[in-house]
Order: structure tokens, then sequence, then C-alpha cells
């Protein structure tokens, strides 16, 4: 197989593979975690100030007291890449494109020279992130393959796109074509493990705070 035909079976049947894949299993872990059921809570409301689900998607999304000091590296990284990645994924044009050639959607995006600089700021993060996690010896005791593991399948689309926009190493149907891969791989792991959360994590803080609430503590 040749650059161009490894090009077109992962703009054609990969693609198709993977978007498949990623729909199959995003429906059916949503499907697993809103069909769990929950037992009635009889106990009597007792409602507080500042208590509800919306406090704490708010609350939670900011770091708590005296944590920004203690690990600048995990919460400011953290914001800068997860803004980042976002920028890059919905305001880059060739993104846009592919998105309104799958759904029909567009929008106007950011220039090149923008999205090149988000690029570079969220892979800087993203390494800073790693260089914390294996320097400091809770976080690499606590971590296991899978934070590894969704490190690299989430920091290896953004590499192979800023390295195919700037003709790096390879030629450049080569590192699209490879980029393109590495997307398709992100696609089909995201729903089976903890990137998940890029779908549950403000519906769970929400259930959690409403939870909570009823009992009248904020959390």
């Amino acid at each position: 197989m040749n650059e161009l035909q490894f090009l077109t079976w992962v703009r054609g049947p990969g693609l198709d593979i993977a978007v498949g894949i990623f729909l199959l299993g995003t429906v059916w872990r949503l499907f697993e975690i809103y069909t769990l059921g929950r037992g009635k809570d009889l106990a009597a409301p007792r409602r507080a100030a500042g208590a509800s689900g919306l406090h704490t998607v708010f609350r939670r999304s900011l770091p708590p007291p005296g944590m920004l000091k203690r690990s600048p590296v995990s919460y400011i990284g953290g914001y800068i890449f997860h803004i980042g990645l976002a920028v890059i994924v919905f305001l880059g044009a060739p993104h846009i494109m592919l998105i309104a050639n799958l759904t029909g959607l567009s929008w106007p995006g950011l220039p090149a020279q923008i999205i090149g600089l988000a690029t570079v700021m969220t892979m800087a993060a993203m390494l800073a992130m790693l260089v914390d996690r294996i320097n400091k010896p809770a976080k690499r005791f606590l971590s296991t393959f899978e934070d590894w593991f969704t490190w690299a399948v989430t920091f290896l689309p953004v590499l192979t796109g800023w390295m195919a926009v700037q003709h790096l190493l390879l030629p450049y149907t080569t590192m699209l074509a490879l980029h393109i891969l590495s997307v398709e791989i992100l696609l089909i792991v995201l729903p089976f493990t903890k990137l998940f959360h890029v779908f549950t994590l403000f519906g769970s803080r929400w259930y959690n705070g409403s939870a909570n609430a009823r009992k009248g503590v904020p959390v």
C-alpha cells in the first residue's frame, strides 16, 4: 500500500469504521449509565444555600482553595490542555470541514496562526502534566496503564496534526494519513476508557450536587 492508498483508506473505510465504533460505543455506555436505576430517597429534603447540581458543576470546575498553589501544573496545565484541545477540534478550519461533511453543520473557524499557537500550547501543557505525573511519587504510584495509554492516544493526534501542517519528518501525505489514523484510534478507544468523561463530566457533577443538595450538603 503506497502513501496515496493509505491516505484514501484512512479517509474512507477507516474513518467509517472508527466513527461507527465510536457512535455505537457511546450510545451503549450512555444507555448503561442512564438505565442503572436508583432507589427512591425517602428522607425529607434538607435544602441549604449553595447546594444544588448547578452549584456543584461550577465549583468542581474551579480548583479547591489552596490547591492551585500546591499543584499548579495539574490545574493550569489541565485548563490549557482542555481549552486548547476544544479550540483545535471545533475551531480549526479542516476539522470544521470534516464535521460539515459528516453532519452538515458548519461555523466560522479561527485563523491558522491562532490554531497553530493553540496546538503548541496544548502539547506543551500535556508534556508538562506528563512530566509532573512521572516526577511526583504519589501520582506515579496511582497511575495505571490506562492513564498512560489515554494520554498517548490523546497527544498523538495533536502532534501528528501539527507535524503535518508544518511539513515535518515525513511527506505531507503520509503524515496526514498518520494524523487521521491517530484520530480514528482515539475515537475507537474513547467510549471504553476514562476519556468517556467528555460525555459524563458535567452530568455526573450535576447528579452528585443534586443528590447532596437534598441532604443540605453543598459539594
